[in-house]
């Protein structure tokens, strides 16, 4: 029996000619990630542990991305912690205030990632890489911890299922909308620890922030990883990004699935998560009239240019409902400065939005947008867990910038149809 792009990817990576679903084996990284939040826990196991070196210098990143700019104490000390122990190792890839961003945006733009590598990152949304044909998933601060000094670290083989992508999106429909539809279709642990890989004619019609998109989300399904398979679209990105050679691996003729689904993208709607999971899609045929308090653009998930430009599309010329909160997170320092080059930083502005240096932020109720009890938010984040943006009697509803920012001129969760 063939391989997965997965399984391909892993026994390369663990020199061995092939693996199967449920094989426990050593893999070599490529990548070994952490943020503010998690790289503390890492290195505190690393001095416990008596490490004095790490594998590579170069194959190290640390983004502080979560608490940053630092919104107390806690968050200035861990910073600290993170900026000394790159200085000791002298780590390369070291990004802070004024040089950073949300790590999943910053990572493909700065050219880190490339096709065929294993890449982990304490951080869940890790899985995000593989819309370039890479496996990355999230692992624990121990584990990243032994892959800073290792190099290395173990993983059990998953199964995939195979998600056959035809078709071309509706205008006003976004990819945002084809990951939550596949949710709430397959459920949060619908695809638990298996690999959810995209394919088929349609992914022509899915650009890279799409890809990115749709990947960073595969953990909401219970993945170990999404990976999109590789093609012109991805090597177009590549350019001028890395000078790093690579290798594409594509899924035998004969490999094995769980399940097998095609996902037509001309079907999708404009789709919003209800609370408090991303399993509970709904189109705007089964959404009542729900008033909103706040509106949050960006996120590792939607805070790319693209994304940026779809809000800014419904928002010119508008204003955003006198009791509603919007706040527009670019996801990166070049993100910013091309939609200020653009005048979207200006038509936000204009339209009554508060626009923010790079963060998580409000995403995990960081800082930037914590809700209080009873409020109601559009995010387009990637998460709407009780509290995960505040209050625990506070609600978030998922959607694309679109759909959040036709909410925020509305007031209440709406299509782009219902404002232009």
């Amino acid at each position: 029996m063939g391989m997965t792009m997965t399984q391909k990817i892993l026994a390369a990576h663990a020199g061995l000619d092939e693996v199967k679903a449920g094989q426990l084996i050593m893999a070599d990284l490529d990548l070994v990630l952490g943020n503010d939040v998690t790289t503390p826990v890492a290195i505190n196991e690393f001095n416990k542990a008596g490490f004095t070196d790490i594998f590579n210098k170069d194959k190290i990143t640390m983004v502080m991305d979560h608490f940053t700019p630092n919104k107390d104490i806690k968050a200035a000390t861990q910073c600290k912690q993170c900026r000394e122990f790159a200085c000791k190792y002298d780590i390369t890839h070291y990004y802070d205030v004024g040089d950073v961003g949300i790590e999943h945006a910053l990572l493909p733009e700065k050219g880190l990632v490339v096709p065929g590598d294993a890449v982990i990152g304490a951080d869940s949304h890790t899985c995000t890489y593989g819309a370039l044909g890479a496996f990355s998933t999230g692992v624990g601060s121990t584990d990243m911890c032994a892959g800073m000094a290792a190099g290395k670290t173990w993983f059990k083989v998953p199964s995939a299922i195979k998600f056959n992508i035809v078709g071309k999106l509706p205008k006003y429909s976004a990819a945002k909308d084809v990951i939550l539809h596949i949710i709430g279709m397959i459920g949060v642990d619908g695809a638990l620890y298996r690999s959810m890989e995209f394919s088929g004619e349609g992914l022509k019609n899915l650009t890279m922030e799409d890809r990115l998109c749709m990947a960073n989300m595969a953990i909401e399904a219970g993945a170990k990883n999404g990976i999109f398979a590789v093609d012109e679209v991805t090597k177009e990105y590549l350019k001028g990004r890395t000078d790093r050679e690579y290798k594409v691996f594509e899924a035998d003729a004969d490999a094995e699935y769980d399940e097998e689904y095609t996902i037509d993208l001309s079907e999708i709607k404009p789709t919003v998560a209800f609370p408090h999971l991303p399993e509970n899609a709904r189109t705007f045929d089964d959404i009542p009239d729900i008033k909103i308090d706040q509106v949050v653009i960006g996120s590792c998930t939607n805070g790319r240019i693209e994304d940026l430009r779809a809000a800014a599309e419904i928002l010119k010329g508008k204003k955003v409902a006198s009791h509603v909160r919007c706040i527009v997170i670019p996801a990166t320092q070049h993100i910013y400065m091309t939609a200020m080059k653009e005048c979207l930083l200006e038509i936000f502005i204009n339209s009554g939005c508060a626009v923010s240096t790079p963060t998580c932020g409000p995403c995990l109720g960081g800082h930037m947008g914590i809700l209080a009890a009873g409020e109601k938010a559009v995010a387009t984040t990637n998460r709407n867990f009780v509290g995960r943006m505040g209050h625990t009697e506070s609600e978030v509803y998922l959607a694309s910038p679109y759909v959040a920012a036709a909410s925020a001129v509305a007031g209440k969760i709406a299509q782009p149809s219902d404002v232009m």
